[in-house]
């Protein structure tokens, strides 16, 4: 999120879980006040020993109020702010996209030699040229209207026999006959009566002999009909988002819902991303605005921005997708040791929370000794252990707020970054069913292929041309009934002629059997004749002779050049500096194209096997384990574009995988942890010992509370050691702020219990224990608490072996759902510890 100053109160009323929170911790900062004022009051003398920590936690929970909310709220903020900003980005991407093919469009068929010559009075019938034009859009349905003009501007043919045109005085038509490019035209025109604003291509024509300038034609784009697919392709599935695309005076050309905000309206808008509240119309709004970016050369029309609104009232109020409900414990728990690198307030809670516990033990450790006899300070560390098992439950709550919204944020974005590559693909691939089918039309290869000998020359100089324009194929090849390629565009027929291209029998058989020119056909993705060795597209049509639509003299068969362009694709969608990799795959899970260099194309790549069992225009988004490393990965299912790959008959569905790594898979990361409770004492008579009790792995140890000094982070821990024979793990230095006063070796506990080695990290605590004048420092994975227990609830441990000493020693008998502690003799592991003497 760009770097401003957030208002965060501006936000906190529309964030209840957040509210929660800071009420939470308010009560909790005045609980702590009152227990420190307690202890000051009935026992100043004996309590001296844990006033210094009494401050430490009232300092946390401040830092924690002043800090934590604003957190929480830059990170939801942030989230609502990622998620629009890519919607914004896609309907402006794709727009763009797909307008760079118009360019090409009109291009081309302002040369249309048949065309040409009717616009200049040489040959043709109005009718003819009609029909022809039919044709034409029949294949690309993108136009809802095609006009050819003189160069005074008299309608010589159109197609929309609703809106009847004889002549135009607009001044796109100077502004075509004087420049040899196209031009775009976005507004309200007499071209097309009755419509507010048409987005027009021409270009100007000329004699097909002399080159004299001839006339214009005008490619009228089905504006409407399009932006309302993209909007209902990227729609918000609860309807809190209004999606929009804008011109350069802020004003709206398109609107996703035209009651809330209507086409013509001026708005806001948000181009750097700021986390500010706008208000439009009296309303309060996030909102995120995208400019174009260049395709292929072409920048898009002037001005025009992609935006995305959401009412600040329902920014924060999408159903939750439960995630960490469908983690097992210990994915859950993994995933949090790398909250650092992916979500830093998380981490900042997490940090803030660990401190305040840690405080908090220490306090219950260091009084230990001083409970028995002293009712007075025992009831104030009665109410401290109350206060800080309340404490543990808020924080519980709070990491799993924001560890909630942060999974949510990565599986959103994921999703709707692998939906944007798959619509992408099919509305890309439909440009490339339209062209084979027609090119194959053009008058002068159906009459070449049609004559016993071939001008091979001419048909390759008019492939050149077309391959000029269109740059996504590799190469365009004219072959004849016997599939033999006997013209190719790029100077590509040698190398055709040299391997012996020929189309293969299987699929010659299917372009002489398709029925019409609206019928096309495409080859498996795989190496092939005419695409070399890199697997690719062959999109093929039929080419008819001219006096008998019967008969197939040949086909044409168009290279997609699929590596390139799939991989633009991928890459255009994903983040320059992201980790994130996405991939094209086929419906048995192999890659088509892939930006990540361990998944080549024709790899088999390891997807959940309902993935691959998705309906057309499904999708999913999940966090799971996949090549060692901890990711959210979304997978969605093309859909099809107008008529392609839904009504024309073509078969090909591919998948879009995305996937973010969140950090290695930590096999050994224990499951979540709850909060202690402690068990019922046998009787409030007898005399209770303390226990000072850890995590380590999934099993709670506990030491003589009166035996350990402090608890210290473990990324205070200083020259580490990852081969030492004798269970060294580093030095723990003293330092200020701790209360050793001299090194102390670092032992990791679970290791010395026989859980096998793992590599030291900044996560854990060390425990510093200590026999008379010799200290120790244990590595756990947590603290726990510090309970109190009676002489019966202790037990000897059964699995006790007479032949080697046990560190662990006793049991502490669990009573209903409360877990089983085991007792660490802090003794033998004195005795059993080979200690080298300490570096000077």
């Amino acid at each position: 999120m760009p770097t401003t100053s957030l208002h965060a109160d501006s936000f906190l009323p529309y964030m209840r879980d957040v509210a929660r929170c800071e009420q939470s911790l308010r009560e909790l900062g005045l609980m702590w006040r009152m227990v420190e004022s307690s202890a000051k009051l009935n026992c100043p003398l004996e309590a001296q020993s844990i006033l210094p920590i009494m401050s430490a936690t009232q300092a946390g929970f401040n830092r924690l109020e002043r800090e934590l909310v604003r957190s929480l709220i830059e990170e939801k903020v942030g989230n609502v702010l990622t998620a629009i900003g890519t919607k914004a980005r896609f309907v402006i991407d794709i727009v763009v996209r797909n307008l760079y093919e118009r360019t090409a469009d009109v291009g081309f068929l302002a040369t249309d030699r048949e065309l040409c010559a009717f616009v200049a009075g040489e040959q043709g019938h109005a009718d003819t040229i009609r029909q022809r034009l039919h044709d034409y859009r029949n294949k690309y349905t993108v136009y809802n209207e095609i006009l050819l003009l003189d160069t005074r501007g008299n309608v010589l043919v159109q197609l929309d026999p609703d809106a009847p045109v004889e002549g135009s005085t607009d001044p796109l038509i100077a502004a075509t006959l004087s420049t040899d490019q196209f031009v775009e035209t976005f507004r309200a025109t007499d071209l097309r009566p009755g419509t507010p604003q048409a987005l027009i291509y021409s270009r100007r024509m000329h004699h097909p002999d002399t080159g004299a300038v001839v006339g214009l034609l005008c490619l009228c784009f089905d504006f409407e009909r399009e932006m309302a697919s993209i909007f209902r392709s990227h729609r918000d599935r609860e309807g809190r988002i209004n999606m929009l695309l804008l011109d350069e005076d802020r004003r709206v050309i398109a609107s996703a819902d035209d009651r809330w905000i209507a086409v013509g309206t001026t708005v806001p808008v948000n181009p750097h991303g700021l986390p500010q509240v706008l208000i439009h119309e009296g309303r309060e709004y996030l909102m995120q605005t995208c400019g174009a970016e260049d395709y292929q050369g072409y920048p898009g029309p002037k001005g025009w921005q992609g935006q995305v609104m959401v009412p600040l009232a329902m920014a924060f109020s999408a159903a939750p997708r439960q995630t960490l409900a469908t983690l097992t414990p210990t994915t859950s728990a993994g995933l949090l040791t790398h909250a650092r690198r992916f979500s830093p307030p998380l981490y900042e809670v997490m940090t803030a929370t660990e401190t305040i516990q840690r405080v908090v033990w220490n306090g219950q450790v260091i009084t230990s000794e001083r409970r028995e006899g002293q009712q007075q300070l025992k009831a104030i560390l009665d109410q401290i252990s109350e206060t800080g098992t309340r404490s543990n439950e808020v924080f519980s709550q709070s990491i799993s707020d924001l560890y909630e919204t942060v999974l949510q944020s990565r599986l959103d974005g994921a999703e709707s970054t692998a939906q944007l590559l798959v619509d992408l693909l099919d509305r890309n691939l439909y440009e490339r069913a339209n062209d084979c089918r027609w090119w194959a039309l053009t008058p002068q290869i159906r009459t070449a292929l049609a004559s016993p000998a071939p001008d091979m020359e001419a048909i390759t100089c008019i492939l050149d041309v077309i391959n000029g324009l269109y740059t996504v194929y590799s190469t365009i090849c004219v072959y004849d009934a016997q599939g033999q390629v006997i013209a190719a565009s790029r100077n590509a027929l040698p190398r055709y002629a040299a391997a012996g291209a020929q189309v293969d029998g299987a699929t010659l058989r299917r372009v002489k059997a398709l029925k019409d020119d609206q019928s096309y056909t495409v080859s498996d993705f795989a190496a092939s004749a005419l695409g070399g060795d890199t697997p690719t597209y062959v999109y093929h049509a039929a080419i008819r002779h001219p006096q008998d639509e019967s008969l197939v003299v040949g086909g044409i068969g168009i290279v997609f050049e699929t590596e390139r362009e799939l991989q633009a694709m991928l890459k255009g969608c994903l983040a320059p500096d992201a980790p994130t990799t996405a991939q094209f795959v086929n419906r048995q899970g192999h890659v088509l194209s892939s930006t990540d260099s361990a998944l080549p194309t024709g790899v088999a790549m390891d997807l959940p096997a309902d993935a691959l069992q998705l309906r057309r225009g499904e999708s999913l988004a999940r966090v799971l384990e996949h090549g060692g490393d901890y990711v959210v990965m979304a997978i969605a299912a093309n859909e099809g574009y107008r008529e392609f790959k839904t009504t024309d008959g073509y078969v090909e569905d591919v998948l879009a995988v995305v996937c973010i790594p969140l950090g290695k898979v930590q096999p050994q990361a224990a499951a979540a942890r709850s909060a202690y409770q402690a068990p019922p004492t046998a009787s409030l008579d007898e005399p209770l010992r303390m226990v000072a009790t850890v995590w380590c792995g999934p099993h709670i140890l506990g030491l003589p509370a009166a035996q350990v000094t402090e608890a210290v982070p473990a990324h205070k821990l200083g020259g580490r050691s990852t081969g030492d024979t004798h269970g060294r793990v580093g030095l723990l230095i003293p330092q200020p702020g701790l209360a050793i006063e001299r090194s102390v070796w670092v032992y990791d506990l679970g290791r010395l219990l026989g859980a096998g080695h793992r590599t030291p990290n900044d996560s854990g605590e060390i425990v510093v224990v200590q026999r008379g004048q010799r200290q120790v420092g244990l590595l756990v994975d947590a603290l726990h608490a510090v309970p109190e227990f009676a002489d019966d609830q202790i037990v000897r441990s059964p699995v006790l072996s007479p032949d080697r000493p046990a560190l662990i020693t006793h049991l502490i008998k669990p009573v209903g759902d409360h877990p089983l502690i085991q007792l660490i003799d802090a003794e033998r592991l004195f005795e059993e510890l080979d200690q080298p003497a300490l570096p000077e």
